[in-house]
Order: C-alpha cells, then sequence, then structure tokens
C-alpha cells in the first residue's frame, strides 16, 4: 500500500432511527442509518409496513385486492 493516500480509520457511531447506538470503525465519525438489527423485520421476527403517501391503498385499489 502507498503511504498517505488513504483515508484515517478510526472508531465510529452509528445512531440509528429507532433510537438504538452503537461502535463499530470507519472512516467517518458518525453515522445516521434507517433501520439497525434491533429494529429490522429480519432479526426481531415482526413485519412491519410501512405506507408512505398511501402507495399500498392505490395499488389495492388499481389492481382490485380487497
Amino acid at each position: 500500500m502507498k503511504a498517505g493516500i488513504h483515508p484515517d480509520y478510526r472508531r465510529c457511531t452509528v445512531t440509528c432511527a429507532c433510537g438504538n447506538t452503537f461502535e463499530t470503525r470507519s472512516t467517518v465519525r458518525e453515522l445516521h442509518v434507517e433501520v439497525c438489527s434491533k429494529c429490522h423485520p429480519y432479526y426481531t421476527g415482526t413485519q412491519r409496513l410501512v405506507d408512505t403517501a398511501g402507495r399500498v391503498e392505490r395499488f389495492k385499489r388499481k389492481y382490485g385486492m380487497k
């Protein structure tokens, strides 16, 4: 590896939208994510439907699902 061309690799605090925080290593000091292992449906075993701007209802109306 060439010296002086790589970014610094340091401790990073990751903050999730659910409020969970954990520490890892990265080239940036802080990361903000929308989902983490504490709130992701795959890890929690629960399914959560996120409906933005009525898209599910519009889909149901368009394709006739009742």
